[in-house]
C-alpha cells in the first residue's frame, strides 16, 4: 500500500536557504513601502478609514482596464478635485447580473457644499465615459473619525504583540518569545508588503478590515508556532542528554510538519472559495489572510525554529 510522506526538514542545515527566501519574501514589499512613504508619506495605500473623504462607488456593464482607471484619475486630477483615486472592484465570475466591474472613486475630505459639488463632477465624468454605469453607493468619513480609527487599529497591534511576548516568556522562555515575535513581524512585513505592491500597480487600498485580517493572521501565526514550541519543549524532557538543542528541533519540526500544512491547507481551502465566490467588498480581506496563513506557516516551520535553533547553537558552543 503506498504511503505518503513529507520530506525530513534540517532546519539548521539548510538555514542560508531558509534566510534567503525569507529575504525574497520580504524585502521587495519594504522597497515597496518606501516608494509609497517617499511619494504619499504613507506606507501603504490608505482607505478613507483612516483618511478621510468620500468614496463613490458605481457599477458598470462595460468592461475596465487599468489603463482606463489611471485615465479616469488624472481626469479628475486636471478638474482640480482633491486628491482623487480611481479603483476597479471586479465581480465574481459567476455573478449572473450584467455588472462586470465595480468602480471606486475616492476623492479627499472636503466641506458639505464641495463634497456635493465634487461627486455631481465626479458623476458627469463617469456618465459620459460610461453611459450603462449606476451610481450605488456613496460613503463619507470625517478627518477626526478617521484619526481615531488609525489611532485604534495601531494601539490594537501593539497590543497584540505585547500580550503574545508576554504569554510566550511566561510559558516557554524569552529567546523563545523573541524569536517568535520575529516570525509575527515577518509574516505582518509581508502581507503589508504585498499590498504596498498591489496598492502602486492595481491602487488596492487599506482599510478597517485589513487590520482586523493581520490580527486574525498573527494569532494563527502564533497557533502555529507554539505547536511547534510545545513539541520542542516535550521532546527535550526526553532526549535533551541523547541528543543536541538542533536535533531535538529537526525531530519536533517533522513531527508537527503534517499537522501545520494539514491545517493551512484547509483554512486556504475555504478562504479561496470566499475569494472567488463572495462579494467583492470582502476581496482585500480574504487574500490577506490567505497570503497572510501561507507566510505564517513558512515562518514557524522555517523562520522562527530555524532561527531558535542556531542561537542555541552558538550559545552551546
Amino acid at each position: 500500500m503506498f504511503k505518503f510522506s513529507l520530506p525530513q526538514i534540517d532546519v539548521i542545515k539548510y538555514k542560508w536557504l531558509y534566510i534567503a527566501i525569507t529575504a525574497l519574501l520580504v524585502i521587495p514589499g519594504i522597497i515597496a513601502m518606501i516608494y509609497l512613504f517617499m511619494t504619499t508619506h504613507a506606507p501603504l495605500k490608505l482607505g478613507i478609514d483612516y483618511t478621510g473623504g468620500t468614496v463613490v462607488q458605481y457599477s458598470l456593464a462595460e468592461s475596465l482596464s487599468q489603463d482606463d482607471v489611471l485615465d479616469i484619475t488624472k481626469t479628475l486630477q486636471n478638474m482640480g478635485l482633491n486628491s482623487p483615486s480611481a479603483q476597479k472592484i471586479e465581480m465574481s465570475k459567476d455573478n449572473s447580473n450584467e455588472i462586470k466591474n465595480i468602480l471606486a472613486v475616492r476623492i479627499g475630505f472636503e466641506s458639505e457644499e464641495q463634497q456635493l459639488k465634487d461627486i455631481e463632477q465626479i458623476n458627469d465624468v463617469i456618465t459620459q465615459k460610461y453611459p450603462s454605469s449606476s451610481l450605488i453607493q456613496t460613503t463619507s468619513v470625517g478627518p477626526t473619525l478617521s484619526q481615531e480609527l488609525f489611532k485604534n487599529s495601531f494601539l490594537a497591534m501593539m497590543l497584540a504583540f505585547v500580550g503574545i511576548v508576554l504569554y510566550l516568556t511566561l510559558r516557554f522562555q524569552l529567546d523563545y518569545a523573541i524569536f517568535a515575535l520575529l516570525a509575527l513581524v515577518h509574516d505582518a512585513l509581508f502581507v503589508c508588503g504585498a499590498f504596498a505592491i498591489l496598492g502602486i500597480f492595481y491602487g488596492t487600498q487599506v482599510d478597517g478590515l485589513f487590520i482586523t485580517a493581520i490580527l486574525t493572521v498573527i494569532g494563527f501565526s502564533v497557533h502555529d508556532t507554539i505547536v511547534v514550541y510545545d513539541r520542542i519543549r516535550e521532546n527535550l524532557k526526553f532526549s535533551s542528554k541523547k541528543m543536541s538543542f538542533v536535533e531535538v528541533v529537526n525531530i519536533s519540526v517533522n513531527q508537527t510538519l503534517a499537522r501545520s500544512i494539514n491545517t493551512s491547507l484547509t483554512s486556504v481551502i475555504t478562504l479561496l472559495a470566499l475569494y472567488f465566490f463572495g462579494g467583492a467588498s470582502t476581496k482585500d480581506f480574504v487574500l490577506a489572510m490567505i497570503l497572510g496563513i501561507l507566510v505564517g506557516t513558512y515562518s514557524s516551520i522555517f523562520f522562527s525554529s530555524m532561527l531558535l535553533a542556531d542561537y542555541r547553537a552558538h550559545k552551546q558552543a
